[in-house]
């Protein structure tokens, strides 16, 4: 990536402290009510200028802060802070389709934001439409497509979109894209240098890091597209908590050094059941053979600990289902980002109609414990399957 600035800018605090007293742990500001110096500045108060303050919905000096770090990470000008990850993409929806407008989205879309859709379908009149990420000449874009959405790769088949090719087809027919980056992580992917205009992002993720916070982020350059964003956000009054904001600004300067760590370990993970007999295909972004791996190869720096495994037809789902109880340390659960190695199966034919193995899939997710220990966990677990 070519960003132009230092990790030491994500470290640093912003605000140290005052007087005699100075501390490397920012402050939390809290506020429903924020008050003003005298009459006037409260008729001519801006809301839209986020060195003002107006009202603790709108923020306070700790949001502003997580605001302004996660836009610099991204290479964004303006960041909008929601409760989740789920809230982001539904104000990205919300806020940039109307009815008549239509939305293209790709079949690998992590499943709740595709519901989203269908919702603005069926209750607002909003034209939905899926394409293939692997097949960009199949997209077809009409005068009222409005928003070209990207997942790369997809959280659970994994597939690595060419975003380049596909914002260059989106904005020759002026149409926006929007960009789940959350599995690339500000890290991974310089969406913006390749053609995105809105990043959304999960920071209950890698950002936070503990498995027990809620947040989501909008990241943008374009002045008007993040005005529609923050009308839009206002209107919904979709707030979040200073407390979570500090959880996530102390977990930050280190978020990088998780990820790079991570990833080092999933591909070690990811190795060794690529060899297992009982599995038929890695869905691995870095893995030679997994579907996108050259776009990746070529505009990825990195890549997630979040990968899925395809098991041999003849295996069965109660036969998987048994071996993931057999498991110690990877826990059954939802998510990633945290310090826990997780794992999930996916029902592929309720969930991704247009997945093509016969086998069942797997999503693993690698967390801080060591390798070697995890793949000794996979092997005793597997022992079933033989």
């Amino acid at each position: 990536m070519n960003k132009k600035y230092s990790w030491s800018q994500v470290v640093q605090p912003d605000g140290i402290g005052s007087g005699n007293f100075t501390s490397l742990a920012g402050s939390v500001e809290r506020a429903s009510t924020v008050t003003f110096s005298n009459v006037k500045s409260l008729r001519t108060r801006n809301w839209q200028d986020k060195s003002q303050y107006s009202y603790g919905l709108l923020g306070t000096p700790t949001t502003r802060r997580l605001e302004r770090k996660l836009a610099l990470i991204e290479g964004g000008q303006q960041c909008i802070l929601l409760p989740s990850g789920l809230a982001a993409i539904s104000l990205v929806l919300l806020a940039l389709l109307k009815s008549g407008d239509r939305v293209l989205l790709p079949h690998n879309t992590y499943e709740p934001a595709s519901e989203v859709a269908r919702f603005m379908q069926a209750n607002y009149g909003v034209e939905l439409a899926f394409y293939d990420p692997l097949d960009i000449l199949s997209i077809l874009m009409t005068a009222n497509t409005k928003l070209l959405w990207v997942e790369t790769p997809g959280s659970v088949t994994m597939e690595v979109s060419d975003l380049p090719a596909l914002a260059n087809l989106a904005h020759k027919n002026n149409a926006l894209v929007a960009i789940d980056a959350t599995w690339a992580a500000g890290i991974a992917l310089d969406v913006f240098a390749l053609g995105a205009d809105i990043s959304i992002q999960a920071l209950t993720k890698y950002q936070s890091g503990g498995s027990d916070v809620m947040m989501g982020s909008i990241v943008t350059r374009d002045d008007v597209i993040n005005l529609m964003l923050l009308e839009t956000h206002v209107r919904l009054g979709l707030g979040v908590s200073p407390e979570d904001c500090n959880i996530v600004l102390r977990s930050l300067p280190h978020y990088k050094l998780r990820y790079q760590a991570q990833d080092l370990a999933a591909r070690e993970v990811a190795t060794w059941l690529s060899k297992h007999p009982s599995v038929m295909q890695l869905l691995h972004p870095a893995f030679l053979g997994s579907p996108g791996h050259e776009v990746w190869q070529r505009d990825f720096t990195g890549a997630a600990s979040l990968f899925s495994v395809v098991f041999q037809p003849y295996i069965t789902q109660l036969q998987i289902d048994a071996c993931l109880d057999e498991m110690k340390l990877f826990r059954i659960g939802y998510s990633w980002g945290g310090a826990v190695s997780l794992v999930v199966p996916f029902e592929m034919n309720q969930l991704h109609a247009h997945h093509s193995y016969k086998g069942h899939l797997v999503r693993f997710y690698v967390g801080l414990e060591d390798a070697v220990d995890l793949i000794e966990d996979i092997n005793q677990s597997f022992k079933s399957l033989m």
